[in-house]
């Protein structure tokens, strides 16, 4: 049999059939004027239903892949009959001569570099204690389709459909402007926001726009690897800023800098919250020195255990502050839409070197999102994801005081991580690997340090992609393992 039913998978019965005679056919397994077996049979013989069949016959008669004969079923259409794109025979590509060396034209600095690494299929191990992955039970499926029917409406297609050049959806851009920057304290005009792919997409526009050879840029150490990247492929010079329960420690090193980087609300990854008195001097620091100061605020939404702290560019009188902020984390990873808040000269660079990478982001999610802001189910969701992260945070805290106490500090401002040292002489990247064996996830902390020496007996903790009736058992575990 050429067709299998597999369930475990996301794909759909129907999708599946569908796509395995798509491929028979195209690879010639189903050579023109085969036929298929009676829908009937193919139902029994695969153990779903016979509609299912029928549908998928039908669809597939109706892109040319089929013909419905008189009185004996389907067979697959002649050639002549498919799509034009299926017929285009595959260019044949003769190798090289000589074989291009690509170690001479490639740049060796970006595959050098060091970068999270976490299991494919973590989802498949009982505690995944992996950072920065929602538990996907969570999200209001049933929500974001209706707001993907609207956005599918023929008026709104109309707004969205073509090529909008340099320009976002209006629709979200307001729906960011009105509701949830001014949680932030953060107030700004459409011509001082830009829509990005994420958050890291406006690292690089913004590094792509300031950072030419031989600028000085601060990036807290340990820190997020990925902008430490960014920056560095961007050619420029990296300057290692301590960090204390305070936050970012503001000296000498520091002011000397043409850019400092920093995640002040809840820093990545020890989790620490920059303290008011920290947050003063750091603007009267960057005032005094005319240092911009960018602020990626991440996880501004998981602000869960107390008062809250707003964005550092709510108290930016000067315009020094430029605001990386980020949908992706408040919804899902994937959806990949973020902003920047800045200045309008800089906003207007940044537009024109977006345009040159991608245009701008898929108009149709831009405007599901403004739909799933404006009809509050945004701000549901939140609220349901504080009341679930809390009960984790408590318990992960018991867990944490329990069986590795003394080795981490509950973080002030909520987030969704705990950032574990452990004992001088541990090796948390072997220990990440015993581990796994045992069906735990972790994350070794050396990457998030510029040097990874540094940060050999340090790990993280996530518990965001766990079920709380799992986290005592996997720090039991987790303990056992040190």
């Amino acid at each position: 049999m050429l067709f299998t039913i597999n369930r475990k998978l996301d794909i759909s019965v129907q999708n599946q059939l569908q796509q395995q005679i798509i491929a028979g056919i195209m690879n010639g397994q189903l050579a023109p004027g085969t036929k298929l077996p009676s829908t009937r049979k193919l139902a029994r013989d695969l153990g779903i239903s016979r509609t299912t069949v029928v549908i998928v016959y039908d669809k597939l008669v109706e892109n040319s892949f089929l013909v419905a004969a008189n009185r004996s079923g389907y067979e697959v259409a002649t050639a002549a009959n498919w799509p034009q794109e299926a017929r285009r025979p595959l260019p044949q590509v003769p190798p090289a001569k000589p074989p291009v060396n690509w170690d001479q034209r490639i740049d060796p600095k970006l595959n050098s570099q060091r970068n999270i690494h976490k299991p494919a299929n973590w989802q498949d191990y009982p505690y995944p204690f992996v950072y920065g992955q929602p538990d996907v039970s969570l999200f209001p499926l049933p929500a974001w389709r209706e707001c993907s029917r609207q956005a599918m409406s023929r008026m709104a297609m109309h707004d969205w459909a073509n090529d909008a050049f340099t320009q976002d959806d209006p629709e979200l851009v307001r729906e960011i402007i009105t509701k949830l920057l001014p949680k932030r304290g953060i107030y700004a005009t459409a011509d001082e926001l830009l829509i990005t792919m994420g958050a890291q997409n406006g690292l690089y526009l913004i590094a792509a726009a300031l950072m030419k050879n031989g600028v000085k840029v601060g990036v807290e150490n340990p820190g997020y690897p990925d902008a430490r990247n960014i920056f560095d492929l961007c050619g420029a010079a990296l300057v290692s800023l301590d960090v204390d329960p305070e936050g970012v420690v503001v000296d000498d090193a520091l002011a000397a800098c043409d850019l400092v980087y920093v995640t002040p609300s809840h820093q990545y990854p020890t989790t620490v919250t920059l303290s008011s008195e920290r947050r003063k001097a750091l603007l009267k620091c960057a005032s005094e020195n005319n240092l911009l100061i960018i602020e990626d605020d991440f996880e501004s939404d998981t602000n869960y255990t107390g008062e809250p702290v707003p964005a550092l560019k709510g108290e930016d009188t000067e315009g020094r502050v430029i605001y990386a902020g980020s949908l992706s984390k408040s919804m899902f990873p994937g959806l990949r839409l973020g902003y920047i808040v800045a200045p309008k000269p800089l906003i207007g660079e940044m537009r024109g070197l977006r345009r040159l990478m991608l245009r701008h982001a898929p108009s149709n999610n831009q405007r599901t999102a403004s739909l799933f802001i404006a009809q509050g189910y945004h701000l549901a969701y939140i609220r349901k994801l504080h009341k679930s992260y809390a009960e984790r945070w408590r318990k992960m805290m018991a867990g944490l005081e329990k069986y590795l106490p003394g080795m981490t500090t509950a973080p002030s401002f909520g987030g969704t991580s705990f950032w574990i040292r452990g004992p001088v002489d541990l090796d948390a990247a072997d220990l990440a690997r015993r581990a796994l064996s045992q069906g735990i996830v972790i994350e070794p902390g050396s990457v998030h340090f510029i040097n990874p020496e540094m940060g050999n007996r340090f790990f993280r903790l996530g518990f965001s992609s766990i079920g709380a009736e799992r986290i005592d058992e996997g720090l039991k575990r987790l303990s056992t393992l040190l």
